[in-house]
């Protein structure tokens, strides 16, 4: 799959330009999909420079996976938070943090400098929420949909700390499709792109695998709809379940996608990482 619109190329100039101003960058994630959220480029651009890793929407991560990934990506440069930047959760210990690298930096000078941090991530991932938390006001625009942050913005913490917010950036190609597929399950490439019922299918197909007394209990689903047959046939139980029919007693099958990919997003059919710590190996590194 490729993916490298103009303004993505644009914001990979953009980082490599502002890199060399900024003291630590504060990198996103989204906790269900670590791997596939984690942008190789961001890597290659930040080097050796100090990192945050915040593991945002972990409320709608699975709460044993999210340690498991705080310590696997934890080290002496890189502090690791799980957060839920739409609700301010973590946000404190963040701060504390930020706090603590900025009396670090200015520990013997007379003249005191500010913390320079940049924030970075892939669409979609809550920057903005980020920000607005850190900032206590809604500086950054938010929204649901991918690619609501345009250009770049320099803001002003109470903490003396300068913050700058760029664009979501994804990469040219992904190597593995199914990287693709996990952003398109989280919401961080437009539903218009990927055909929404074959995306429900492969969402249904791993949740069946990972997550079958979730999919079940939600959906109130027997054993045999939930592991027997095909994710068609469990597709189907779904949209009969919740009275998703049309003429003639035929499922609608586009309203049941929608369904499940709308409450997979939102948390309703429990808390899911469709990548888990210990399977992942040395993709992660």
């Amino acid at each position: 799959m490729n993916w490298y619109p103009g303004h993505m190329k644009r914001t990979r100039a953009l980082i490599q330009e502002n890199l060399k101003l900024v003291d630590v960058v504060v990198e996103m994630i989204d906790a269900r999909v670590p791997v596939s959220s984690r942008n190789p480029i961001i890597d290659e651009l930040v080097g050796s420079k100090r990192r945050i890793i915040v593991l945002n929407k972990s409320d709608l991560a699975d709460a044993a996976e999210n340690d498991r990934w705080a310590e696997a990506r934890r080290s002496p440069d890189t502090a690791v938070f799980a957060m839920n930047a739409a609700a301010g959760t973590g946000a404190p210990r963040l701060l504390k943090q930020l706090r603590a690298i900025l009396e670090e930096k200015n520990r013997g000078r007379q003249r005191k400098k500010p913390l320079r941090l940049m924030v970075v991530g892939v669409p979609n991932v809550g920057k903005s929420s980020l920000i607005n938390r850190l900032v206590g006001k809604k500086s950054a625009r938010t929204g649901d949909k991918p690619g609501v942050t345009r250009g770049k913005q320099w803001l002003n913490l109470e903490e003396g700390i300068q913050l700058l917010d760029t664009p979501g950036i994804l990469w040219p190609k992904f190597e593995d499709p199914r990287t693709g597929l996990r952003l398109a399950f989280c919401g961080a490439i437009k539903d218009e792109i990927m055909d929404a019922a074959e995306l429900a299918l492969e969402l249904i197909r791993l949740l069946r695998d990972e997550y079958p007394g979730l999919l079940a209990a939600r959906y109130k689903l027997s054993e045999s709809e939930t592991t027997g047959g095909s994710a068609s046939d469990t597709m189907e139980a779904i949209a009969r379940k919740r009275g998703f029919l049309l003429s003639g007693g035929r499922v609608d099958g586009e309203r049941a996608a929608k369904t499940v990919l709308d409450e997979f997003r939102s948390g309703a059919i429990g808390r899911i990482t469709l990548e888990r710590a210990g399977n992942m190996g040395s993709n992660y590194e």
